[in-house]
């Protein structure tokens, strides 16, 4: 059983001063890499004259992180781990640095970075991350109401009705959290005394 993950319910911010530089920081839910770089380039428009804008994203397969010109292995990465330390996922962070004359050195930029990003998602609300699937059932035109009425009155939290077809069968598509989908088959199954069909069910997003 893998381990849950978690996003964000709201952007949260920080800001922290350290020896004349100023750190801001933002963590934000994002659905995938396009919304996190549409979001980095907007704080970039925010903060034209900030010396760095240093960011990691923790989004499944498309993580990534950058220094953005701090010496390597002083921003994205500790920022990244911030991210993983609070088991996040589909959540771009980012600090804005505003130089103020002083160098903090390797360790402390290291620890700059760190601090402000663990500060903002202090009050953070995380949300669990539950990963949805689709189940396809395909019945007579006279078991469809069976299906629907369960759908109604029986169905799992979170499941819903996302599309119909008719053609030789009624064939109605279910999405709902992964780990439901087989119980909910049986049920089907039950409810339409076998004749229902089910021709796929696939784990396919988050939600």
């Amino acid at each position: 059983m893998p381990l849950p993950t978690y996003t964000l319910a709201t952007p949260v911010h920080a800001e922290i001063e350290i020896r004349k530089s100023r750190f801001l920081a933002l963590a934000l839910p994002v659905a995938d890499r396009d919304a996190a770089m549409a979001a980095l380039q907007a704080l970039r428009a925010e903060h034209p004259t900030a010396t760095h804008v240093c960011w990691a994203l923790l989004a499944g397969g498309a993580s990534g992180m950058s220094d953005d010109g701090e010496p390597s292995g002083t921003a994205g990465r500790p920022i990244l781990e911030v991210l993983r330390h609070h088991d996040l996922d589909g959540v771009l962070a980012a600090v804005v640095r505003y130089y103020g004359g002083v160098k903090l050195g390797a360790g402390g930029l290291v620890r700059a970075y760190t601090d402000a990003i663990a500060a903002a998602l202090k009050s953070a609300e995380r949300v669990e991350r539950i990963a949805y699937g689709t189940l396809a059932v395909a019945v007579d035109y006279a078991d469809e109401p069976r299906v629907r009425r369960w759908l109604d009155y029986e169905a799992p939290a979170g499941c819903t009705l996302a599309e119909t077809g008719y053609g030789a069968l009624a064939t109605l598509v279910l999405r709902m959290p992964a780990t439901q989908i087989d119980a909910a088959r049986d049920a089907l199954r039950d409810a339409t005394h076998g004749r229902a069909q089910f021709p796929q069910a696939q784990e396919d997003s988050h939600g």
